[in-house]
């Protein structure tokens, strides 16, 4: 008889638990080497915990018996901002805090995405900037390595680039928005025909927005984009310079392509972010960013920055990798 399970939820059998339970330890031992110390929150939130977190309503919401709305986490970050800004009033910041535990979002099925899916990476709060994130690719890094995925890349972006040029180029807003949720997907296909029908922009600005989201390489793109935009994109390009100095004094430089069509799908990031891709699976493992703002929401006036990385994809990369070594 056969018993069946939600679609996007799978059951691990032994074979498989025991190999990620050495790849939990082995980014457990990365984590605890650069003194990030591991923690847990619920699996359940109150929804307006993760809707003050995130612009997206999480997939997940439902009563309780004293009818509280609550809401299955849709990623760790928000929850340890919640527990920073909760019980660390006391401790003097930076806070290293990692952690390896499920999140849920919501799928399309006949893609085989997974519903509930497991996450570990580090939360750094209180080091501003560029040489927060400078510590969190280096941490990154040697994760990558510990899991032996030599050949996976760090992909590092500007959040704000853009918007900064659509804004310069008087885009409306809704069209920034929109066109902003097709780069996060990856969409560029979608996103040229959308830029075109909005007939908002000139060809040459059309041009150059594609001309931008091409940019990847070296440090040496950001000097290509240069001109590209006004102030306010030059101060983002400034930015993501200094992080690629900050990133290049600690030595972690070798793993990370600058890439300017870059943007996160979650709304808190506030500066420099960062994708993992892994050729041997073709998809993102990873990723994480800035997210000052974040903080705020939660009433802790305090930089921060973090990545995660995706178990069930750095898992698959393993074997894939496996198979070609073979």
């Amino acid at each position: 008889m056969i018993h069946p399970i939600p679609p996007g939820t799978r059951d691990v059998l032994p074979d498989e638990m025991r190999e990620l339970r050495r790849l939990h330890t082995a980014l457990l031992d990365v984590f605890e080497s650069f003194e990030y110390s591991e923690v847990r929150t619920p699996t359940i939130e109150y929804a307006d915990v993760v809707e003050r977190g995130d612009d997206v309503a999480p997939a997940y919401r439902f009563l309780d018996d004293r009818g509280e709305l609550l809401a299955l986490r849709t990623d760790m970050t928000i929850p340890i901002a919640r527990l920073v800004a909760t019980r660390f009033g006391e401790v003097e910041p930076p806070y290293r805090l990692s952690y390896i535990a499920n999140a849920y979002k919501a799928i399309t099925p006949q893609r085989a995405q997974l519903r509930e899916f497991g996450q570990a990476g580090i939360e750094l709060i209180g080091v501003n900037g560029a040489e927060g994130v400078a510590e969190v690719v280096e941490v990154l890094t040697k994760s990558l390595d510990a899991v032996g995925l030599e050949s996976a890349v760090i992909g590092l972006g500007e959040a704000d680039l853009w918007r900064c040029l659509l804004s310069d180029f008087s885009a409306d807003p809704e069209l920034v928005a929109s066109t902003s949720a097709r780069l996060a997907s990856h969409d560029i296909v979608g996103l040229e025909l959308e830029l075109e029908a909005a007939n908002e922009l000139s060809a040459d600005q059309t041009a150059c927005l594609m001309k931008l989201i091409q940019l990847r390489g070296g440090p040496e793109v950001i000097g290509r984009a240069r001109g590209m935009g006004g102030p306010a994109f030059e101060a983002s390009l400034d930015s993501l310079q200094g992080t690629c100095d900050a990133i290049t004094g600690r030595g972690g430089a070798d793993r990370v392509q600058v890439d300017l069509g870059l943007l996160r799908d979650l709304g808190y990031y506030s500066g420099s972010i960062l994708e993992v891709y892994d050729p041997s699976v073709g998809e993102v493992i990873g990723g994480g960013g800035r997210y000052d703002g974040l903080m705020n929401k939660f009433g802790v006036d305090l930089p921060a920055a973090g990545f995660t990385l995706y178990l069930e994809l750095i898992h698959k990369a393993q074997l894939e990798q496996d198979r070609a070594d073979a």
